[in-house]
């Protein structure tokens, strides 16, 4: 459900000045033309704006208004249209003698303005997004305030002049810092006018000026390598690298295994190893660092079971403490850069288990990984994968229904093992017989019950049939009882990635997004704006209807959980905080704290075949640990403080990663004290 449309992930286009002029942006998915933008001049400073794009299935239609004052900075703006989800925009915007005033689905309010300030509303276009970077950028390094909350600064990486047909242009890359939890990348001109002239995501979008399309993959090559380098010089000074041995002092070790707190004991690390476990009061052999590790807690690195990396999110993972993730559908030359990055330890990152993304064709399929037209190409994508090391598939909503069991059974003789969405026209019972060993998504589960056999789900109804007919299914019905049986038998691996439908079924319009609630004040104010609107059409009328059918959810996961059936902890949202949210919900379902925690460190390193390195605390195993101020296994959301995180051989304080994105810490790091051998 990665979601790049909207005032959390920045598209930014910007318009010049002339009035007879139009823009027109090609918006494209994995290089294929999946919707525009067209911004039209009506006046000078009166700009109309179109927006429509597809993919996967979803995507927004949104119309806009803007005006703009003496400085080329929104005097006036409205929106309207629908979101991602399908959710309807209504928003507006003035500035009127130094008195800004503005209302939204999110909130209403006013204030006056006495400096230059930029609007950034809840969800908007390339080009609304453009007039912000524009502004942060001619506001130099000192950045623009925000309307109605936050800050923006903006830095050059990059400039570049491209030509084709005897023309050219010069273009420059620049990252804004302010707007999200994460930098945004956007290509402006370099002329006076500064107009937005493309937006790269790697390996999945491009937005570029229709005009110059022809260069988009060009642009794409110069921003991987000038994202790098400015990831890696920020990552030079998070990753503390160690020359001596580790002694964290007096710790209580969570033991993942049996879900329980050990006595407090020294834990010794050497490189990236556990080199040994003694009890307090140990003296060291040899010159050491200590970290003072009393009345805090150890736990092994966690899993992100279900992520779509990408090199900005990566430091943000270590930050929430996740050591490994599992990506599951990604662009995949894209993917091993960052891998490569992480391991060669020039960017802060988790390690990365790549699952092999495969799709069907269709005007739904979603971009990314290898897609198959024939049975024929879908075995070979098997074998393509098989070849470069993926140990699973995933199979997504467009893949046909009687491919699975041949697919399944090619990527079983090849040791792979095979998950994912349901095919649409498929059930969950049918692909668990052919040869599923996992399934990803709960509402992927539940649709076995609620999808009729002209539903699509590749539409958004794989969203939507939860929320509205949900309440007709007995949980506690012999049809639910037989399905559970049927997974358990079967030894099949959920991955329910509760805390990414937590907005869609419990949120309304104006209300903070329940995943974040807990940690939104410390998230940049544009973000915390941003997350008080719903994506998903929840309204008055239907909210009781939505959360009952949430409620069910969560006591279905726990049913599985009982029963014996294996979960892991994913994510598919924002990186960190909602893994966080996850265990929380686990907690809310009705499974221990102890048990949550077990989930996010054995259950993933079980999943991925990683147990023997890493995923518990003993001598010999990977050092990827996590040292956490409170105890998790009586309050599960201790996870959010953690203050230091060792991840082969390196140490990370979350504090410098998080304050270096703009986000307020949750704990201080803990001190690391040198101690030499002589003074014992």
């Amino acid at each position: 459900m990665r979601q790049i449309f909207g005032g959390c992930v920045l598209m930014a286009l910007a318009v010049c000045a002339d009035a007879a002029q139009s823009y027109r942006y090609d918006v494209y998915f994995s290089g294929q033309l999946s919707g525009s933008e067209v911004a039209r001049l009506r006046t000078a400073g009166d700009i109309e704006v179109k927006l429509s794009y597809r993919d996967n299935g979803r995507g927004p239609d949104l119309r806009e208004r803007l005006m703009l004052g003496s400085e080329s900075l929104p005097v006036g703006y409205s929106a309207s249209g629908t979101s991602t989800y399908g959710a309807p925009i209504k928003e507006t915007f003035t500035l009127v003698g130094g008195k800004a005033s503005w209302k939204s689905l999110a909130d209403a309010g006013g204030k006056q303005v006495t400096a230059a300030a930029v609007y950034a509303p809840v969800e908007y276009s390339f080009t609304m997004g453009g007039l912000i970077a524009r502004a942060a950028v001619r506001a130099g390094t000192d950045g623009i305030d925000i309307l109605p909350a936050g800050h923006v600064t903006a830095a050059t990486l990059s400039e570049t002049t491209l030509t084709q047909d005897g023309h050219s242009i010069v273009v420059r890359l620049h990252a804004l810092v302010g707007l999200d939890s994460r930098p945004q990348l956007i290509w402006l001109t370099a002329d006076q006018d500064q107009r937005f002239f493309a937006y790269v995501y790697p390996g999945y979008m491009q937005v570029i000026d229709s005009q110059w399309n022809g260069q988009a993959g060009q642009l794409e090559t110069l921003q991987v390598q000038q994202e790098a380098t400015w990831l890696q010089d920020r990552s030079r000074r998070q990753i503390h690298t160690l020359d001596r041995p580790l002694v964290l002092r007096n710790t209580r070790i969570f033991d993942s295994e049996t879900a329980q707190l050990r006595a407090p004991a020294d834990v010794y690390v050497s490189g990236n190893k556990i080199a040994a476990i003694y009890p307090v009061g140990s003296v060291p052999a040899e010159d050491v660092y200590e970290i003072d590790a009393t009345g805090k807690v150890l736990a092994p690195g966690l899993f992100d079971m279900h992520a779509h990396q990408d090199a900005f999110g990566a430091p943000l993972q270590i930050a929430g403490g996740v050591t490994t993730i599992r990506d599951m559908g990604n662009d995949n030359a894209a993917l091993a850069r960052i891998a490569q990055d992480i391991k060669r330890g020039v960017l802060a990152g988790p390690d990365i288990v790549a699952c092999g993304f495969l799709e069907g064709s269709s005007p739904f399929a979603s971009s990314g990984g290898l897609q198959a037209s024939t049975l024929e190409q879908a075995l070979e994508a098997v074998d393509w994968y098989a070849q470069h090391g993926f140990r699973q598939i995933k199979i997504y909503n467009s893949f046909r229904p009687e491919w699975v069991k041949p697919v399944a059974a090619h990527a079983h003789s090849l040791g792979m093992r095979v998950s994912g969405h349901i095919p649409a026209f498929m059930h969950a019972a049918e692909a668990v017989r052919d040869g599923y060993d996992e399934i990803q998504h709960i509402n992927q589960v539940l649709l076995n019950f609620l999808a009729g056999p002209k539903d699509d789900t590749r539409t958004l109804a794989r969203f939507y049939l939860i929320g509205e007919k949900m309440h007709t299914l007995d949980l506690d019905s012999k049809e639910v009882a037989q399905f559970i049986d049927l997974l358990r038998d079967h030894q099949i691996v959920i991955d329910p990635t509760l805390a990414t439908f937590e907005a869609s079924f419990r949120q309304l319009q104006g209300e903070p997004d329940p995943m974040l609630a807990r940690v939104l004040d410390h998230l940049p104010a544009a973000t915390q704006r941003a997350r008080h609107t719903n994506s998903t059409n929840v309204t008055p009328g239907n909210i009781g209807k939505y959360r009952a059918a949430y409620a069910a959810m969560l006591k279905f996961t726990a049913q599985m959980w009982r029963a014996g059936i294996e979960l892991v902890a994913g994510t598919d949202e924002i990186e960190g905080f909602t893994l966080h949210r996850e265990l929380e919900l686990y907690v809310e379902a009705g499974i221990a704290p102890a048990q949550a925690l077990r989930i996010a460190t054995w259950n993933g390193a079980k999943v991925t075949g990683l147990l023997a390195d890493r995923g518990s605390i003993a001598a010999g195993k990977r050092a990827d640990l996590i040292l956490i101020d409170g105890d998790p296994t009586t309050d599960i959301s201790a996870i959010r403080k953690i203050s230091a995180v060792l991840k082969d051989g390196a140490l990370y304080y979350p504090s410098e990663i998080y304050e270096s994105m703009g986000i307020r810490p949750f704990t201080a790091p803990p001190a690391l004290v040198p101690i030499d051998k002589q003074v014992h």
